[in-house]
Parts: structure tokens; C-alpha cells; sequence
């Protein structure tokens, strides 16, 4: 609190001035070298009523910004709450020959909740502000100088406010008075800080002050209020931008359209697309998929397919990609009926649909397992003239082999082998691996050979599928043989190849193989990885040697891979099995270290461990100890018959 005694004489005075008919006031006083703006809030009360309110008010220094010489003797005084702006008070100012600009800024006491507003001019002073004293506190006033064109005074600089919510009673004031390529930068730091509604709103300033915006920046700050969902603001910029003369891309005209169609606005989006080509950006296909599937979406079928033929008739190229979206739509929501009568009316329109489209119908209805529909498709591709290719043949026999359809697949392999269209690699890859996942392994073989004979050669994909169904079998030296030839040609096994082998060795409790398997993989610059490492664990502890897979997890904490928690679990039941609860402990110790928590079941076997080794008082003070800790439950005591199996093994 501040306040000498000349500036409580002048308050009082004021106080006591005779201004019943004004509802309230505004004074500024002039003391010395220093200025200072006192507001006040009067009603239209007795003399007697305003001392007496007097006692209800604190003088307090605040500094701000004001360069004002005096305005004694001013009978034109604004109420503060009438909203003085810097258009209303402007004809008062210029009567004493204030030319800086100035602006109104909220300002509240430390203890105020009613907004005081003080007038800000260019300079740093010190005012003395009046307000009850026992509100509550408002935001300060914040503004950044630098960016509303205003120049500061040499010497202290306005401190950063808290915050920003009380921007200034009017923000285009700010703006008002600045030049073009002022108000354009401006906008490019709004632009780059983030300040989306401020940028619009100094957009707007300019509009109607004539000045044309930076149109890069008009196009980001577009593209950004279309990302918050504030596609009121953005189709304002883009009048703006427009009118002014610039040509949005087609990037921030799709960014539009996709906002409008994602809220429902599908009149709006189609007006918008209707006036693209006027502004120079005519409408590409992602334009017109966002519009032809907004209308599906929201159950417009019909309107769709008049929309893409009006655009048709309106000379839009008939993009293939669009119309092939259209005819997958027109399956998916009316049926393939449907979708066979769009494509003859699509060839009246002079749009002829290629083998992109069918294949994509055929793919559609064989995902969906619907193979009448696909046979329907397949005699109408063949009533236009068209030959299904590779693709064609390929999703038929995905489909069939995944309901194991395998006469049908041997069919349609005969008839492919009998047309110009040859099996190719992924044809054979689609044939390994649905036998594969039936079981059918002799099979798969026999195809894995015949593309040999054919001279198409498997790739990466053939053998990972005939290695894993191989190791699934356990048929470990034909797996191996398998890699082994697999080594023999140009495409050499990778971690994955190398991971599948390892795995189903240490399924097989074939350790010494697995680990010189683990040898060959890091000599041919091969890393392992967790998987390999969590393989190898599971082996040895499912053969009993513990103490090598207590390496294997030290190695892969040493390179960093992550270990779960039954890893820890089975080479720490190993250990206590094999009465080494000491190196037990040590595991659990690496297991914290990983910040991986250990559960209730590894504390139980560590301590059904000590008890199997003899140690049974020890066994149950560790009971107790976890049980106090709270990490083991009462409920759950040491299992006693699990412990005389441990001691049966031992």
C-alpha cells in the first residue's frame, strides 16, 4: 500500500466534489514529476453516504505505462464502466495533443473482484489506483508491447503478466493504427506462437482497414483452426484470403472440406468444393472421396452416386481412385447388386471401370466371405471384356485357403496355371501358409518344391513360414536343414529367421543346438534381440540349468532388453528347486534393479525355497516380514504341502 498525504488530500477532495449527476468518474492528476490515474465508482449519493464509503477504500501505487500531462479541468470525463474505448475517448485526448497510442486495460487490487479500468499510454509511470478493499483479487492486465507495435521507453521494461484471459477491453485497438506491413508481422509471430484467435482477429482488423494479410500465414492459420475444430474462424480467413485476392492451395481447401464433412456440414463442404474451381484450385480426388464418403457415412447413397455424376456432367475428370471408393461404398452399404447395377450405369456415363475396380469389389466380398457375390463379380469383369490378373487370382485364393476351401483352391490353381497369368511368389505364399496353419505340412512341402521346379524362387516370407510350422511340429532336423539350404542362397536368414529356429530348439530341449545357433546368428552381425534371449531362458530352465539362463538374463540386462516377469519366475523356481536361494535372492535383487515389481507368487517361491533348504524358522520370519510390509496378505499363508514337494525333489 501507498499513499502520501497530498494524494489522499486530492482523493478526498474528489471525494467530496460535487458530482451527483454524473453515475461516475474518471481524474487524472498531475504531481510533480510523477502521474498518477485515480478510478473511481460513485453512485448517486449524499455527501455524508460518499465519506462514509471512504473508509471502505485503500489508496494503492501500482505501475503502468501513461504519458499524460494533465487533464484538469476536463468536463467531458467517461464513466470507466460505460466502456471507453480508444475510438470514444480519442476526441477528448486530441483536445490536449496526446499522440501516442493508448488503449484501456483491466486492473484489479489485490484484494478487488471489481474490474478497475485504467487507461494505458505510451511511457512507464506510476499511478494510484482506488478500489474496496475487501474483494477479491481479478487477473492483472498483461500485454506484450513489442507485439502490438508500440515502441517501449528506455529504462525499465514491463514485467511478463501472469496471465493472458484479459487481453484489453477492446483488442482491435491495438491494431487500429498500425501500418500493413506492421499488422503483418504481427500476424507471423501470432502465427508462429500459436495464437490462433489473435491472428483472426487481427485478420478481421486488417479487412476492414483495407490492408491485405500475409497470405502464407492466412494459409497456416487456416490449416490450424481446422485442427481445433474451429471451422468458423478458418471459413472466415478463407473469405478474407479470397476477397483479398489470394488463391488457397489444395491442401488447405481438402483440410476444409474434411473438417466441414467429419462435422455433418455436407452442404457446406459441397458448396465449398462448387466454389474451388471460381478461386483457381479446382477439386482433386481426395476432395471428392471426402464428400462421397461423408454421404455414405451419414446413409446418402443415392446422393452420392447423383453427386459423382454430376460432376461428371460438369466435366470432373472420372478419377478412377473415386470411382473405385464409390463402387467399394456401394457394395459395402447396398449389397453387390447394387454395386454390379452402378458400374453398368457408370459405363452409360462414359466411365469405364478398369480391373482396379473389380479387384477391389472382389477383395471387398471375399474379406467379407461372401463368394457368390465374388463369383457374380467375376462373370460381369468377364462380360466387359476384362481378364482377372495375378491379383484377381491371389484374393480368390486367400480366401479360400482361410476357410480351407482346398478343392476350390486346387481348381482355381489349375485354372490360373492354364492362363498367361503364371503363380507368382506371393501366389505360393498364400498356398504355404494356409496349409501350414491347418496342418497340413506334407502339402505345403510339395508346393515349396513345385515353385522351385517353376523357377520362382521362395523369398524370406516362404521360408520364416516353412521354418516355423517345421519347429511348431518338432521337426527340428528338418528345420535345420531347412536353414541350412535357406543359408545357400542369396537371401540370407535374418532375426526372425534365426529367432523361429531357436525358439522351437529350446521348446525341444535342445540347448547345445540353440546356443550354437545363438553362436552363428551374432557372427553373421545378427543382434539379438529379447526374444531370442526370453527363448533361451525358457530353455534352460525347462532342462534344469538355471545358473545358464542366470547368464542369459545378466546379458540381456547388459544390452538393455526388457525382461518380464515370468522369465524372472521360472529361473528363480528353478534356483529354490535347486536349493540356491542365495543366487535366487541375487536374481530378485537384478529384478528390482529393471523396475520390474515382483508379484506375491515370486516372494512365495523364494520362501518356500528357504524352507525346502531347511531353513524353515528363517522361512517363516521371512513370512512374517512380508506379510507386515504388506506384500504378502494374510490370507495367503506359506504353502506347506508345496514345500514338501520341494523337499520330495530335492
Amino acid at each position: 500500500m501507498y499513499c502520501d498525504e497530498t494524494v489522499k488530500a486530492e482523493v478526498q477532495m474528489v471525494l467530496n466534489s460535487d458530482y451527483e449527476r454524473k453515475q461516475n468518474l474518471l481524474s487524472l492528476f498531475l504531481f510533480g514529476e510523477l502521474k498518477y490515474v485515480v478510478v473511481l465508482n460513485l453512485k448517486q449519493k449524499s455527501q455524508e453516504s460518499r465519506r462514509k464509503e471512504m473508509m471502505g477504500y485503500t489508496v494503492t501505487q501500482h505501475n503502468f505505462t501513461v504519458d499524460v500531462r494533465t487533464l484538469h479541468g476536463c468536463t467531458k470525463q467517461v464513466s470507466p464502466c460505460s466502456g471507453i474505448g480508444p475510438f470514444s475517448i480519442s476526441k477528448f485526448l486530441n483536445k490536449y495533443n496526446h499522440e501516442a497510442q493508448y488503449g484501456l486495460q483491466w486492473k484489479g487490487d489485490v484484494n478487488s473482484k471489481r474490474n478497475v479500468r485504467v487507461l494505458q499510454r505510451k511511457g512507464f509511470q506510476r499511478s494510484v489506483c482506488i478500489d474496496r478493499v475487501d474483494e477479491v483479487n481479478v487477473d492483472e492486465w498483461s500485454i506484450d508491447n513489442d507485439e502490438m507495435g508500440i515502441e517501449k521507453k528506455s529504462g525499465e521494461e514491463i514485467n511478463k503478466k501472469k496471465t493472458r484471459t484479459s487481453f484489453i477491453l477492446n483488442v482491435e485497438g491495438r491494431f487500429v493504427g498500425n501500418s500493413e506491413e506492421t499488422n503483418n508481422d504481427i500476424l507471423r509471430k501470432f502465427c508462429s506462437r500459436g495464437r490462433l484467435i489473435d491472428a483472426s482477429r487481427l485478420i478481421e482488423v486488417m479487412a476492414r482497414q483495407n490492408q491485405i494479410p500475409y497470405f502464407p500465414s492466412c494459409t497456416n492459420l487456416i490449416r490450424g483452426l481446422v485442427k481445433i475444430d474451429r471451422l468458423d474462424k478458418a471459413a472466415k480467413i478463407l473469405k478474407i484470403m479470397i476477397m483479398s485476392g489470394g488463391v488457397p492451395d489444395i491442401i488447405t481447401y481438402n483440410m476444409m472440406v474434411g473438417g466441414l464433412c467429419k462435422r455433418g456440414q455436407l452442404r457446406s463442404a459441397i458448396d465449398l468444393v462448387e466454389d474451388m474451381s471460381l478461386t483457381g484450385c479446382p477439386p482433386d480426388v481426395i476432395t471428392y472421396n471426402a464428400i462421397i464418403r461423408c454421404m455414405f457415412t451419414f446413409g446418402n447413397f443415392d446422393q452420392a452416386i447423383a453427386f459423382w455424376k454430376d460432376q461428371l456432367r460438369k466435366g470432373c475428370p472420372p478419377y478412377i481412385v473415386t470411382y473405385t471408393v464409390l463402387i467399394e461404398l456401394v457394395c459395402k452399404h447396398c449389397g453387390t447388386m447394387r454395386a454390379v447395377e452402378v458400374l453398368d450405369d457408370m459405363v452409360v456415363e462414359g466411365c469405364y471401370p478398369d480391373i482396379i475396380t473389380y479387384n477391389s469389389l472382389i477383395n471387398f466380398t471375399c474379406r467379407h466371405n461372401m463368394l457368390e457375390d465374388t463369383a457374380l463379380i467375376i462373370h460381369n469383369l468377364l462380360s466387359h471384356g476384362l481378364k482377372p490378373n495375378a491379383i484377381t487370382y491371389n484374393t480368390i485364393l486367400h480366401s479360400l485357403c482361410s476357410r480351407g476351401c482346398w478343392d476350390e483352391v486346387d481348381e482355381i490353381f489349375t485354372i490360373m496355371n492354364e492362363t498367361s497369368e503364371s503363380p507368382t511368389v506371393v501366389t505360393y505364399n498364400i498356398l504355404i501358409n494356409g496349409l501350414c496353419k491347418f496342418g497340413l505340412l506334407d502339402r505345403a512341402i510339395n508346393f515349396f518344391t513345385q515353385m522351385i521346379s517353376q523357377n520362382c524362387s521362395p523369398d524370406i516370407i516362404t521360408y520364416n513360414t516353412l521354418l516355423g510350422a517345421l519347429c511348431r511340429e518338432g521337426m527340428i532336423d528338418q528345420s535345420l536343414e531347412l536353414l541350412h539350404l535357406l543359408c545357400g542362397t542369396s537371401r540370407s536368414p535374418g532375426l526372425i529367421t534365426y529367432n523361429t529356429v531357436i525358439d522351437g530348439l529350446a521348446k525341444q530341449g535342445c540347448m547345445e543346438k540353440a546356443m550354437g545357433l545363438y553362436g552363428q546368428m551374432v557372427e553373421n552381425g545378427i543382434v539379438p534381440d529379447e526374444i531370442t534371449h526370453r527363448s533361451l531362458v525358457g530353455g534352460f530352465c525347462g532342462v534344469n540349468l538355471v545358473e545358464e539362463a542366470v547368464l542369459i538374463l545378466k546379458e540381456m540386462q547388459k544390452r538393455g532388453h526388457p525382461v518380464r516377469n515370468i522369465s524372472y519366475k521360472f529361473v528363480i523356481h528353478g534356483l529354490c528347486r535347486n536349493k540356491r536361494v542365495d543366487v535366487a535372492i541375487q536374481v530378485l535383487e537384478m529384478m528390482i534393479s529393471n523396475r520390474c515389481m515382483p508379484d506375491g507368487a515370486i516372494y512365495s517361491t523364494i520362501i518356500e525355497g528357504v524352507a525346502a533348504a531347511g531353513m524353515t524358522k528363517e522361512a517363516d520370519e521371512l513370512h512374517q516380514k512380508l506379510i507386515e510390509w504388506n506384500i504378502l496378505s494374510e490370507e495367503a499363508p506359506l504353502n506347506v504341502m508345496r514345500v514338501m514337494e520341494l523337499q520330495l525333489v530335492l
